[in-house]
């Protein structure tokens, strides 16, 4: 299947110099030229994803057997002298002998240890292209259209693909330029392009920040694209985007681009509420896409469906070594056996643990995922929330899906409100509990709401009350205090995300903590509190 592939690069590679000696003119050539190299790198894509489709097809059929290949592989990359495993592949004695181990929750710069136990290239190489592969085909599928040329154009340094794939950028016909760095420069690109079907972004968060930045500097930019730096002057699409920036930011992205289709961003921990935000407000009426869902650094989910409103992901049979320990509401800390992917039952939850065989190590992550599904005999999911983003200070145990809600509850019930983003702290990171009982520090970021009364702040504490009997009666018995809401100014979130992001220890795609649990971070935003 690869040989094929091999012939049709080959062609893309060769093709230019044939072309050129036709007695064309020079822009019919250099045009006949583009549209060649474009159907050639698709067929080449096209068919590389039929070869992956073909291995998930195999692996999913047999999960049993793949696991089995998973698990052998987990162990020969780890053989050490004194192993006790050495030689044996049965999952019982692979269980007794490495006992779970959590993650840590510090995902906050400040912590030195590694996330996850380092997994190899070859691992990371392989699950990455298989994601970025059916990806694109699944996209494809969904929205013929975004594979015309200059139909596509990613306006953040990072991409949403596992697996970026610069050196077909240019036979693709992206926009933008593969491997540029400033952010600016690449949403300049895009906003020169009218007809864009597809916009790219590593993450729904980093997303957002770009329409922030965009409505802050929105004069500055159209002033670039009328007075052409860089590029041709473009004075008629500078009037289009002042005229589309003085509407406001509900529906911005479509008056932008009226031919946009897809919003395709790479779906990793703490992304959901950025989601909703851009599909209420600058990505009002489109699609949103995500090829895979990303933990700890790693590719732990494939999405097939990009019709799916919600995103729902494979958990693919290969490695690493998955296996799934069922959660127990109110019991977490239990221990409990764990089962194989073929053994997963629909309507439950279950939390990923993961073995690489860099360093055998059976690694909660602490992400849960709900079995909606199957695909052969693979569970599909849907990515519930993470074990290690609950508040507790009196072991009320408050995850962060029903601190979420509470707060949208909340928030739906402020007059005018959106909610950009949020994260909690507990007061003792603070030292805001002295002469009070401990409580929640809960920061926000709105639009639409200037001020907070004390009206507004009080709902979200009845709201939790509502979600939680053990929270209602710590607050009855006067055990916790009252959750302290603040409104922060806006860029706060981005200066946190940028504080996150240049911590050593940080994954990619950058997952966005929900709790903070250093001060550092926590007095960031405490001194962009507005209201």
């Amino acid at each position: 299947m690869l040989v094929p592939v091999l012939l049709l690069l080959l062609l893309l590679l060769l093709l230019p110099l044939a072309v050129l000696r036709q007695p064309r003119s020079q822009d019919a050539r250099l045009s006949w030229l583009a549209s060649l190299q474009h159907r050639v790198a698709w067929g080449a894509l096209g068919w590389a994803a039929a070869w992956q489709q073909q291995r998930l097809e195999q692996r999913t059929r047999h999960v049993g057997q793949s696991q089995q290949q998973a698990l052998r592989w987990c162990l020969q990359g780890a053989q050490r002298p004194h192993c006790p495993l050495s030689g044996s592949t049965d999952t019982n004695t692979f269980r007794n002998h490495l006992p779970l181990t959590k993650i840590s929750q510090a995902q906050e710069e400040g912590s030195q240890e590694q996330l996850l136990p380092p997994t190899s290239n070859q691992y990371h190489g392989d699950a990455f292209l298989q994601a970025t592969l059916l990806g694109l085909a699944a996209l494809k599928k969904a929205h013929p259209e975004v594979v015309a040329p200059g139909s596509t154009a990613c306006v953040t340094p990072t991409s949403p693909w596992p697996r970026p794939l610069p050196w077909l950028g240019h036979a693709l016909g992206q926009a933008s330029s593969p491997g540029a760095r400033d952010p600016g420069a690449l949403l300049l690109e895009a906003l020169r392009c009218p007809g864009l079907r597809a916009l790219e972004a590593g993450t729904a968060t980093e997303l957002l920040d770009v329409f922030l930045g965009l409505e802050a500097d929105g004069e500055e930019l159209a002033e670039a694209v009328a007075t052409g730096n860089p590029g041709p002057p473009l004075p008629r699409r500078a009037a289009e985007l002042r005229e589309a920036l003085e509407q406001g930011p509900r529906g911005l992205a479509l008056r932008l681009w009226p031919k946009l289709q897809v919003v395709v961003t790479l779906d990793s921990g703490g992304q959901t509420e950025a989601v909703a935000a851009l599909g209420a407000l600058w990505c009002q009426g489109l699609a949103f896409f995500s090829p895979a869902y990303t933990a700890s650094g790693g590719v732990v989910g494939l999405n097939l469906w990009p019709e799916q409103p919600r995103g729902l992901y494979l958990l693919p049979p290969g490695a690493p070594f998955i296996e799934l320990l069922p959660v127990k509401k109110g019991a977490q800390e239990e221990t409990t056996s764990t089962v194989l992917l073929a053994e997963a039952q629909k309507g439950m939850e279950y939390e990923l643990v993961l073995t690489d065989h860099t360093s055998l190590t059976r690694c909660r992550l602490g992400d849960v995922v709900q079995v909606v599904g199957a695909y052969n005999q693979c569970p599909i999911v849907r990515f519930v929330c993470r074990l290690g983003q609950a508040l507790s200070v009196r072991g009320e145990d408050i995850g962060e899906d029903v601190f979420s809600e509470a707060l949208g509850q909340a928030v739906r019930q402020w007059p005018g409100a959106k909610l950009l983003d949020h994260v909690c702290v507990e007061s003792s990171i603070l030292d805001s509990s002295e002469g009070s009982a401990p409580h929640y520090e809960v920061f926000v970021e709105l639009r639409g709401l200037r001020n907070l009364s004390e009206e507004n702040r009080d709902k979200l504490d009845h709201c939790l009350q509502e979600a939680s009997p053990r929270y209602k009666s710590l607050r009855f018995w006067g055990s916790v205090g009252p959750a302290r809401v603040y409104l922060v100014g806006q860029g706060a979130f981005r200066s946190l995300r940028a504080a996150l992001a240049a911590s050593p220890s940080s994954p990619f795609p950058p997952e966005m903590p929900r709790v903070l649990r250093h001060r550092h971070l926590a007095q960031l935003l405490q001194r962009r509190v507005v209201s």
